[in-house]
């Protein structure tokens, strides 16, 4: 186990951008989104010297209770049926929590809940699982919606959708929207058309500040898109293209225009830049794991079926607790924190 030196952070990209199970949340550059926390990869080698395992981990400070929190955003990068490997992150980890004085670390691997010999080597090491029923109860969500590619060319995905979907690509098409990869300069439309989805699907929205860091930091490896007709953006997404896997992060659509069916063309688009960069996947990420179709949630996992993908549940959260006093103590301030959040949200719509 090693706990690198910013010197050494090449390295540890160069290892997780290329792993199988790489994500975006692990690269060595999303701690340049996440600026209001620390940073510490955790790596573990093998018998040559080379990197066989990586831990990107995020650390919140809690002042009042004097604590922090460790977090591994879909972490971490290995082989997540090795032991061994799996042991030396978690002794790198607990370095970090005596340094920071932490009283939790939390992982949310991208593993699914059927994988009983990954949950196995959890419970031996200590951790606690989490999940709720609907998907969206921990950080990051549980039931991903997503296309995998097979090798598959742009022509036979396209005829893999469901006939509606590509009814309506061709309809947005025929219509003349038209679906541009853009930069910066687009970003206060984006944050307007995403403020109008919040508003309309009830939903909290980023800063543009937050978008501009997400931009600037994972550089090459993400793109917005935005979709115009007559000129006029009315829709738009930020996707990622990391480590093999292109993923569907924010999307936004205006309230006007929505008959010419701009979000299924740029879904489209995304997907054909999966395509061309050799990824194995398109990850529309998250929706909701209720299929009852009176559900308020249920409009966007019956957008995304379209796409013709799979629905892939995941097995949520690990908790390591090494303060349980403070760790409880955290969770009570959050919910009450998120108590006086509603309220206040219910005031304002009064």
């Amino acid at each position: 186990m090693e706990i690198l030196t910013p010197e050494q952070y090449g390295e540890y990209e160069a290892f997780v951008s290329t792993h199988p199970n790489g994500e975006f949340t692990q690269s060595i550059n999303w701690q340049k989104v996440k600026n209001n926390w620390g940073f510490e990869a955790v790596v573990s080698r093998g018998p040559d010297g080379q990197i066989v395992g990586a831990m990107g981990v995020l650390i919140q400070k809690i002042p009042l209770i004097g604590t922090s929190f460790l977090y591994a955003p879909r972490g971490p990068v290995c082989d997540l049926h090795d032991k061994h490997v799996l042991g030396d992150l978690k002794v790198g980890a607990d370095q970090l929590a005596k340094r920071y004085n932490a009283h939790m670390l939390k992982i949310d691997p991208n593993v699914p809940m059927a994988d009983t010999e990954f949950l196995s080597l959890m419970k031996g090491l200590g951790f606690q699982q989490h999940y709720g029923p609907d998907g969206f109860e921990g950080i990051q969500a549980r039931f991903n919606y997503r296309l995998y590619l097979d090798g598959r060319t742009e022509d036979e995905l396209f005829a893999n959708l469901t006939q509606k979907t590509r009814y309506n690509c061709r309809v947005a098409m025929k219509k003349g929207v038209e679906i541009r990869v853009v930069g910066k300069e687009y970003l206060d439309e984006f944050v307007r058309i995403m403020r109008t989805t919040g508003e309309r699907d009830g939903f909290n929205t980023r800063p543009k500040e937050y978008f501009e860091r997400m931009l600037d930091a994972l550089g090459e490896h993400v793109r917005m898109y935005m979709g115009f007709y007559d000129g006029q953006p009315i829709c738009g997404a930020i996707t990622t293209n990391y480590a093999g896997k292109t993923c569907y992060v924010y999307g936004a659509s205006d309230n006007i225009y929505r008959n010419v069916m701009p979000n299924y063309l740029i879904q489209w688009e995304m997907i054909k830049w999966a395509v061309q960069t050799g990824c194995t996947v398109y990850d529309f990420q998250g929706v909701s794991g209720n299929m009852d179709e009176n559900s308020h949630m249920y409009g966007l996992y019956r957008f995304k079926r379209g796409l013709n993908g799979t629905l892939d549940e995941l097995a949520g959260e690990f908790d390591y607790i090494y303060k349980p006093v403070k760790s409880k103590l955290v969770d009570q301030a959050i919910a009450l924190n998120g108590k006086l959040g509603a309220l206040k949200r219910k005031l304002k719509k009064t």
